[in-house]
């Protein structure tokens, strides 16, 4: 039988988490997607980040959907760590990943239709995808006769940690490049980084109401999801807050100056009217 809790309170600790980590990362999707509406143009987020970032959703959805509603992929995965052990997936993984997928393809279709300047998606972002859905594909039919769903689903979540570590690198470099965070939403990475605090905090309640860390090596993915998005996430809040601050602050303040300046033509040019009068 599968395992059940023995605290409640830490199952309900277990599930504020949980829902903490949704909301959070559900949430952060939306800074960059307003931003990019209120700026009709796309200049400073980088394409390849978005790219990779929903093949790195939807490998995640396959895993966590096929996991939590599968009765033969739970019976392997129990079969293989133990049935004393709990499905390391919890409804709250399942919604965030149906909705990242869809927050995703909305920013790419903006990138469609927004201004975009010379910005434009790599080549080498575009082989590693079609490579990654190509691979998906070859162990698909590798899977097939001997139904082996739990080695499959661990395939597309070993994919989500690969385009996890690798998705962040382009906008990380881009900001580097540009000396400059402007157009790519700070909001979203403080959002992401509460969610990753979240999500890794609730693998840690229920591994110590377990008195097991099998959840942690029994889905790797989860645990590196939350450690690398924790790290890039103080990456580019490093270089948003104190790197490229001053740039950031003197791009403001030029802003607010074009916006005053034809005021102050206008302003100047009235009384010169009144004289020719």
């Amino acid at each position: 039988m599968a395992a059940s809790w023995n605290s409640t309170p830490l199952e309900i600790t277990y599930q504020v988490l949980g829902w903490t980590a949704f909301v959070s990362w559900s949430i952060s999707f939306y800074p960059q997607v307003i931003l990019n509406f209120r700026r009709k143009r796309v200049v400073g987020l980088n394409f390849d980040f978005v790219l990779l970032n929903l093949t790195k959703h939807s490998s995640y959805l396959i895993y966590n959907a096929t996991l939590y509603f599968s009765a033969a992929v739970q019976k392997q995965y129990y079969e293989k760590y133990g049935y004393g052990q709990m499905i390391p997936v919890a409804a709250n993984d399942v919604a965030f990943s149906i909705h990242a997928v869809l927050l995703t393809a909305i920013t790419l279709f903006q990138i469609m239709i927004y201004d975009r300047g010379t910005q434009k998606i790599s080549k080498v972002a575009i082989g590693i995808v079609s490579a990654v859905w190509l691979g998906a594909a070859v162990c698909f039919f590798v899977a097939l006769p001997s139904h082996s769903w739990l080695w499959l689903i661990s395939i597309f979540n070993a994919i989500q940690v690969f385009m996890t570590v690798i998705k962040y690198i382009p906008q990380a470099c881009m900001n580097f490049a540009r000396k400059s965070t402007d157009g790519f939403s700070i909001g979203n990475i403080l959002l992401d980084f509460l969610g990753g605090c979240a999500n890794y905090g609730q693998m840690v309640v229920q591994s110590i109401d377990q008195n097991s860390w099998v959840n942690f090596y029994g889905n790797i993915g989860k645990t590196l999801l939350s450690l690398v998005s924790i790290f890039f996430d103080l990456l580019f809040m490093f270089q948003h807050f104190v790197l490229y601050r001053s740039k950031r602050v003197s791009v403001s303040f030029k802003a607010i100056e074009e916006e005053q300046e034809p005021l102050m033509k206008t302003s100047t040019s009235e009384p010169q009217q009144s004289e020719n009068v």
